[in-house]
């Protein structure tokens, strides 16, 4: 089975604490969450501010470097976290050591190829298809690479952004980009449509800064894309 899980982001185009007062509107019990660009002084404060809601289940949680062992037991155990997600360590070397939780950690393929001595210490790959799709076009080499490499590996859990018309240039790698996580049209998504069945894992969060009512809209959307697909 396959869960679509609409996301509290953290990017700078995310109010975070704006998502989580629309959780409490719409009454959300299953989120995914990205607390990539707060420290841990903001992460209390949210998991504080998720814990007057009627949140049951974080599924999914993509994790920094900073974030130490406590922290991802608090989330498995106060909120049944199932799946964390990681940059490879070539962009982000680890402080902690995660051995405890290395089979439901996945590394997520990024600006670095996914790299298979790094995927055999872990659960897997966290594929984001969007990053896939965005090195289908600009990085040719990565892309091939990648895909070689998803044959041999398990992919645990999935980010799915769009893919604009709209090319920016990366501030890393200094080179074109069309993965966006902000949402215009629902047909952003289309490029879903390009890959097979097996690359859908069974936690599939949704890394939009849009408001979780559109992000609900999405999540129809892709699940009507992931029946036709083969």
């Amino acid at each position: 089975m396959r869960k679509i899980i609409p996301a509290i982001t953290t990017t700078s185009g995310s109010d975070w604490r704006g998502k989580v007062k629309e959780v409490i509107n719409i009454g959300l019990e299953e989120v995914c969450l990205f607390p990539t660009c707060l420290e841990k002084k903001e992460r209390q404060e949210l998991y504080q501010l998720m814990e007057k809601t009627k949140i049951k289940k974080i599924l999914f949680v993509h994790i920094r470097g900073d974030m130490d062992l406590e922290e991802l037991d608090f989330l498995i155990e106060r909120f049944g976290t199932q799946v964390f997600n990681i940059h490879s360590q070539s962009e982000y070397p680890m402080i902690y050591d995660y051995s405890k939780y290395k089979d439901i950690l996945f590394i997520e393929n990024t600006f670095s190829p996914l790299n298979e001595e790094e995927l055999k210490n872990f659960g897997g790959i966290c594929l984001d298809i969007s990053h896939l799709e965005n090195d289908r076009f600009f990085k040719k080499e990565r892309f091939e690479h990648n895909v070689e490499v998803l044959e041999k590996y398990t992919i645990g859990c999935n980010h799915i952004s769009c893919i604009s018309e709209d090319i920016r240039i990366d501030e890393v790698e200094k080179c074109p980009r069309r993965d966006s996580h902000f949402l215009k049209n629902l047909s952003d998504l289309d490029y879903l449509k390009k890959y097979p069945l097996r690359y859908f894992s069974p936690f599939i969060a949704l890394e939009l800064e849009n408001s979780l009512e559109e992000q609900l809209k999405a999540k129809d959307y892709i699940a009507e894309i992931i029946k036709r697909a083969i």
